[in-house]
């Protein structure tokens, strides 16, 4: 059959920071094509929607598939997909991706028949399932239909199948993240072995942590054009024995690139040795969820790390010579003195420090068990850049100091004082073609502003999360709140630090 993936537009943080390769819709477009049909690929994040229909008109495919990973697109989708089928009804229309597997049977219900079925999971096995079962697809694991729910998804049993195809993304040079402009992705591993009680990493993955073994992924990165990657681990090196093998692959095939990543600070200590040897290999940059600089939200959270832990790896990524991105949540409860707070310390750190609001999504324990009413239902506010729980500020207030407290810690990091340090990373990128890096530099104040996230409040809305309902029954938490079936053996060892 004639396949066409389709990635949806970009959220408000991607018009200043990053556009990331569709990793998972590419490692699907690799399975899907070793399953014997025809596959496109159309990243909305660098296309038009006119160009999308273009797409349609010109290839006619039999079965198109949207990835859904992010909430705040699904009223997008579901717009697309009416459109198209309202052109043509023969298409067999499929959406599937992290968020849209917490929320699949409210979505079909808004598409109201425009989406035919839902892969609720990983979608390297189940999409060439669905695609060679078309039309009868009702009852398939993993995939959830007006008419039926299949059982729940198997996870994929070997992260080295499927690489992703990577010929598929046209416009690559349009993928960067800070100043590694142009910048791949890769993944060597999948899932996370904590519980934090704001994020839906674990329960996705039922608390799996599986591995690419690493003559794979180094062979994977070997075949990677762009001179910059950004590993997309939820949490790289958990074991560091992994990496380090990582490392001798990387090694023995002289691979010379500029890394990115993300990790716990309480894994940058434990394993301080294999965070050294990437330095020395090319890891440039580090992402830190250090979410708050106060114990007990953090316990809140269920990090289980504590500040003076993160202040810990703050000064061992100095020492690295690791520059590092920090993440604060502002809670939608902060008043005036809370943001003063926050920038006063993040004005102190070398690093960069961004703000994102306190979120409840849909695969959160949050999401379940905060006892705070949500303000909105409107998916295309659920982007950790708007409120979607009351705020003890009048809501535009909480928005300026948002906005105000964010552009100030900038000061540091974008505007003509980084340009001219850049400059000569800046000239190099402008001679292969690159201006992401500068682009960004100069466009944080023509996308945030409060009257912009104000207004997005104000909009007509036409489709609404439904609220969760529990019927008098306990509150959800832990595997009831799994979205695969966890039976599978995956790789699924601990760190001995992590307790349930």
């Amino acid at each position: 059959m004639r396949v066409l993936l389709v990635h949806p537009s970009g959220l408000m943080y991607s018009e200043v920071y990053l556009k990331l390769e569709p990793l998972g819709l590419e490692r699907v477009g690799a399975a899907v094509r070793d399953a014997g049909h025809e596959v496109r690929m159309i990243d909305l994040q660098v296309f038009s929607h006119k160009e999308l229909f273009d797409e349609i008109e010109s290839y006619d495919p039999q079965v198109i598939a949207f990835s859904l990973n992010y909430l705040a697109n699904i009223p997008e989708v579901i717009d697309l997909s009416k459109e198209i089928k309202s052109q043509r009804p023969n298409v067999f229309i499929f959406t599937g991706g992290h968020s849209i597997s917490f929320v699949a049977e409210e979505v079909l219900e808004h598409a109201a028949g425009a989406i035919d079925c839902i892969i609720q999971g990983e979608g390297e096995v189940t999409a060439p399932m669905v695609i060679d079962a078309i039309p009868n697809v009702d009852g398939l694991p993993g995939v959830r239909t007006l008419r039926e729910v299949g059982p729940k998804a198997q996870m994929l049993d070997d992260l080295d199948r499927f690489h992703p195809a990577r010929d598929l993304a046209r416009r690559r040079r349009k993928y960067f993240i800070g100043v590694l402009d142009p910048c791949a992705s890769i993944e060597f591993t999948r899932g996370c072995p904590w519980d934090c009680s704001f994020c839906s990493a674990w329960t996705f993955y039922g608390r799996s942590y599986r591995k690419a073994s690493p003559e794979a992924a180094a062979e994977e990165m070997a075949s990677i054009k762009e001179p910059n990657v950004f590993i997309v681990d939820d949490v790289a090196f958990v074991h560091p024995e992994h990496g380090e093998a990582i490392a001798d692959e990387i090694e023995k095939r002289n691979i010379r690139k500029q890394y990115y990543l993300e990790t716990r600070c309480d894994v940058l200590l434990r394993n301080e040795d294999v965070f050294r040897r990437w330095a020395k290999l090319g890891l440039e940059y580090m992402f830190l969820g250090f979410e708050s600089i106060n114990e007990d939200q953090l316990k809140m959270f269920r990090k289980r790390v504590t500040p003076n832990e993160n202040f810990a790896a703050l000064e061992l990524a100095r020492k690295l010579g690791v520059r590092v991105a920090i993440n604060l949540i502002a809670d939608p409860s902060w008043d005036e003195n809370d943001f003063l707070r926050a920038q006063e310390w993040a004005l102190q750190v070398p690093e960069v420090v961004h703000l994102t609001v306190a979120t409840p999504y849909p695969g959160t324990e949050l999401f379940h068990t905060d006892q705070r009413r949500l303000s909105t239902l409107d998916y295309r506010l659920y982007d950790v850049q708007h409120a979607v729980l009351p705020t003890t500020l009048p809501l535009h207030r909480f928005y300026e100091l948002l906005v105000q407290t964010q552009a100030n810690i900038n000061k540091k990091a974008l505007g003509w004082k980084t340009f001219f340090q850049l400059s000569g990373l800046l000239a190099k990128q402008w001679a292969r073609g690159q201006f992401n890096t500068t682009k960004m530099l100069f466009s944080f104040n023509k996308v945030y502003n409060p009257d912009r996230q104000y207004g997005d409040h104000q909009k007509p809305v036409k489709y609404e999360i439904r609220r969760a309902d529990h019927g008098g029954r306990d509150v959800k938490r832990g595997q009831e709140l799994y979205v695969h079936n966890t039976n599978l053996t995956v790789s699924a060892q601990q760190p001995e630090q992590v307790t349930a």
